[in-house]
């Protein structure tokens, strides 16, 4: 079984990119594991969370997000070998516990279109669809370029 822990950049940081790369790729300069990381570090919110396995190997994250009423669910990931075997539950349990702590009323999350074989895994943890229109706008002067 794996160990929840906090997400610590000097340990952790090139595991999760690799991780990611593998589980998501990068369709933009805006999903590159640095930059994500990076910016989630900054904020300094003990909601990002890893799976480490007996053997000491990073298998799967899960960051959150909180803004005083609403939380999010983003970046939930496990390692491929590792899957159906409760790292995504507990990691999904780890961050709910920390913002139903802090107050939260409500988590959101959003799944990708072309990834729809895990509304059932997250309909079992008792998440809902919701009739909504998910809107973004990408701010290219907060992206680095080169990256």
């Amino acid at each position: 079984m794996a160990t929840i822990v906090r997400f610590e950049n000097s340990l952790h940081r090139v595991a999760v990119a690799e991780l990611w790369s593998a589980c998501f790729g990068h369709g933009s300069a805006r999903n590159q594991p640095g930059l994500v990381i990076d910016k989630k570090v900054a904020e300094d919110d003990d909601l990002f969370f890893v799976a480490v396995g007996g053997d000491g190997d990073l298998i799967g994250t899960a960051m959150g997000g909180y803004d005083g009423h609403r939380g999010w669910i983003y970046s939930l990931a496990v390692a491929s070998p590792n899957r159906r075997c409760g790292i995504g539950r507990a990691l999904i349990e780890r961050v709910e516990a920390v913002l139903r702590d802090r107050g939260c009323v409500k988590i959101n999350l959003q799944i990708l279109e072309g990834n729809r074989g895990v509304v059932g895994f997250y309909e079992k943890l008792g998440y809902t669809a919701e009739p909504r229109i998910s809107m973004g706008k990408t701010l290219p002067e907060n992206i680095p370029l080169g990256d």
